[in-house]
């Protein structure tokens, strides 16, 4: 039985995570995504992601393409995974809606804050595509942005590695953090997030929590306030 710490959620995947070994999305993983966010809805979580599209693209891969048209690429990007999250939802037996920063009917629904908050409280798991419409904006950025405007009371940050380190943990010796503050990360230039999400954080931002992503068990854990990872907050 699920016992949630947090009223309302928004929880970042990366595209990595669900990327596949022969295409671009595993989909078998996303399903157990899927219905993990269903069991979260269902147990009275008001539930929002954002996906990232590094399994699609990435604006730094551009080379000499122009920044802001390979961004673009980028947005766009998250939104087809944004698109399979909300197919998978809906076949878990859940319901989903996809907004996004910019107009693209009829694939998703132009966002504002009001309409996002509106279709969590009638239940369905929403999703956020495009980033934040605008170049040079990191998904993290984006997610901590739609954190705050949805009041969101926590910011899940589901990675690769098992919470913020004073150092990169393949280097060795690296220590993780059971705590740390928003302008800490700043401070030491720790990117375990996009210093600009950081910043924004430490302002506005709602309490994050970085966790290993290594199966959607974890993301339960996160919710509840019971896994291993660390804890940002305004300081």
């Amino acid at each position: 039985m699920l016992e949630p710490k947090y009223k309302r959620i928004l929880l970042k995947l990366s595209g990595e995570a669900i990327s596949g070994r022969d295409g671009i999305i595993d989909f078998d993983f996303l399903d157990r995504i899927a219905a993990t966010l269903v069991e979260i809805s269902a147990a009275g979580v008001e539930t929002a992601v954002i996906f990232g599209a590094g399994n699609i693209w990435r604006g730094r891969q551009g080379g000499e393409m122009n920044r802001v048209t390979a961004d673009r690429m980028g947005m766009l990007a998250t939104v087809i995974n944004s698109l399979a999250a909300k197919d998978a939802v809906e076949r878990a037996g859940g319901k989903a809606e996809v907004y996004t920063s910019t107009d693209m009917m009829p694939y998703a629904e132009y966002y504002t804050a009001d309409r996002a908050i509106e279709s969590l409280s009638e239940g369905k798991v929403v999703i956020f595509g495009g980033g934040t419409g605008c170049p040079y904006f990191s998904t993290d950025t984006a997610g901590m942005l739609r954190a705050i405007e949805i009041g969101a009371d926590a910011f899940l940050l589901a990675k690769n590695v098992d919470g913020i380190y004073d150092r990169d943990p393949k280097e060795g010796n690296a220590k993780l953090f059971d705590e740390i503050g928003y302008m800490d990360m700043v401070k030491l230039g720790l990117r375990g997030i996009d210093l600009t999400a950081s910043a924004m954080g430490a302002e506005f931002g709602p309490p994050a929590v970085a966790f290993r992503l290594a199966d959607v068990e974890d993301i339960k854990r996160a919710v509840e306030g019971k896994g291993r990872g660390t804890v940002i907050v305004r300081n």
